[in-house]
């Protein structure tokens, strides 16, 4: 079981995680370097990075050298808080059933789903960009720099 997160949940992650690589750099980063990198499309990226900067994760710059940053260290931003920005709150198990609602067996197995899902919850909470940008470094050592 895997689970399931929206494009849109995707493409913000993948937006942190390419500010991330240039915060304290000071230099801003365009959208059309995110979408091209990561064959996104431009226009649904602006739309995520205006929800993030509503949200006060990113800062906007205007003019010929802007783009967007993080305002917040990658350390103290963690995968959890996208996530739960972009799905609209925690991501929820969901507990519609095939059976019985009513069925003991229906009921075990949803605890289980719940518990699964709160633990999935908690870890999404105490990773933050910083190890992403970690991980991310050691399949590409060309993309992120530091």
């Amino acid at each position: 079981m895997s689970m399931k997160v929206s494009a849109k949940t995707e493409y913000a992650c993948i937006a942190v995680l390419e500010l991330a690589s240039r915060y304290g750099t000071r230099s801003p980063m365009r959208v059309r370097q995110i979408a091209d990198r990561h064959r996104v499309p431009a226009r649904f990226l602006v739309q995520i990075l205006l929800q993030l900067k509503g949200a006060g994760f990113v800062m906007s710059t205007r003019g010929a050298s802007g783009g967007y940053q993080l305002v917040r260290p990658p350390e103290q931003i963690s995968l959890g808080e996208v996530v739960e920005l972009m799905e609209g709150g925690p991501v929820e198990q969901d507990s519609s059933t095939a059976a019985s609602p009513d069925s003991p067996a229906v009921k075990a197995l949803q605890d289980v789903w719940n518990e699964a899902a709160q633990v999935q919850r908690r870890l999404l909470q105490q990773i933050t960009f910083a190890q992403l940008l970690e991980k991310a470094k050691s399949y590409d050592h060309q993309m992120y720099y530091i």
